[in-house]
């Protein structure tokens, strides 16, 4: 089997991608423009999403549905998270050596990229369900479902990453070491098909739709309702879907151009160039959104925030206690020093 010539660096969820004879890396941003968003993104994310998981484990506990979404998006945008400083490593030259560190960073891609849409999704469905059906009643019983819900996306997810684990592994050429797919010969296409009609369906046709409706029908219901803080839901409700929309569409819509090229709909290397510059734009705002979503899901919260600063506030409490402690306890140990030395000091004259 002959292996085609590809480029050192390629699109971070196209790696894999089978490159033609036209040079794509005049489509390409600059690696390392790209590796410092991946270390910001790392950082913001990292810290946003600890954040998340501390304050809901240690204080909001996990006893509604919404808290459990938040924690199981939490989590998917750490996994993410995790893999960011390789991929920046990556973009900037410092390549693979093992098969393994391949397939891990696939990996963890890959979960992250389908549970993360998954959980956004299952919000969405309880924030109708509460605010339009009022199913809040069910308590325990609502919340179950949600744990069930929970384990069947990260089942699934894990499953739709496995091919990508799978056919993942390090192609070492003359000049470098790229992290690509090596699909079968004789199933490629297929294999690159099921890939890129798994995420659109998964990103575009299924989710924004559901998304979009359950919003939408939020929206109709809290505008009717006379309530002081509507404003404040409309905004976040409307944040939550031009977040998801703006981070996440235009990815889908050059996944789905990627499709048509497999179909030998776009040959000339020209739209492909464009294509592969779109990949590499779009890939990297929707990596953005995982730290991006704590802030949208979790600090826009009222209920949240005052967590949070309950939390703090007790921080600094503590702090402050422990900075006066030892100066209170060298005052006391003076006056007592002092007290001894002027009690001591008169017997001495009278005994002189």
């Amino acid at each position: 089997m002959t292996q085609a010539h590809t480029t050192s660096m390629e699109p971070l969820t196209d790696y894999y991608y089978e490159v033609t004879m036209c040079n794509t890396e005049e489509g390409s941003l600059n690696p390392h423009i790209k590796a410092a968003i991946f270390y910001m993104v790392f950082v913001l994310g990292l810290v946003g999403n600890i954040i998340v998981l501390w304050v809901l484990l240690k204080s909001m506990h996990v006893k509604n549905m919404t808290n459990l979404c938040l924690l199981n998006l939490a989590m998917s945008d750490l996994l993410m998270v995790l893999s960011l400083p390789f991929w920046a490593l990556y973009a900037q030259g410092h390549y693979l050596k093992t098969d393994a560190m391949c397939k891990a960073m696939a990996g963890a891609y890959q979960v992250g990229f389908y549970s993360g849409i998954f959980f956004v999704t299952l919000m969405s469905v309880d924030r109708y369900l509460v605010i339009v059906h009022a199913v809040a009643v069910l308590g325990a019983k609502m919340l179950r479902y949600g744990i069930v819900a929970s384990v069947i996306i990260w089942m699934v997810s894990i499953g739709a990453a496995l091919p990508e684990v799978i056919f993942a592994e390090v192609v070492k050429d003359s000049e470098s070491n790229s992290c690509q797919r090596h699909y079968p010969p004789e199933s490629a296409r297929k294999w690159k098909l099921f890939r890129n009609f798994g995420e659109n369906a998964v990103g575009l046709f299924i989710s924004l739709p559901i998304i979009a409706y359950c919003y939408l029908r939020v929206l109709m219901v809290v505008k009717k309702t006379k309530n002081s803080k509507k404003n404040r839901a409309i905004k976040l409700i409307l944040g939550i879907v031009i977040m998801f929309v703006v981070f996440w569409v235009p990815y889908n819509v050059v996944v789905f151009l990627k499709t048509l090229h497999e179909f030998d709909m776009l040959t000339s290397c020209e739209p492909y160039k464009i294509i592969n510059m779109a990949m590499d734009v779009t890939e990297t705002i929707a990596l953005t959104h995982c730290c991006v979503n704590p802030f949208i899901y979790a600090f826009v919260g009222e209920k949240f925030r005052k967590y949070l600063a309950s939390v703090f506030s007790k921080y600094l409490r503590c702090l402050k206690t422990y900075q006066s402690t030892p100066s209170q306890s060298r005052i006391s140990e003076n006056d007592t020093s002092n007290t001894a030395i002027f009690s001591t000091s008169p017997m001495k004259s009278t005994q002189v």
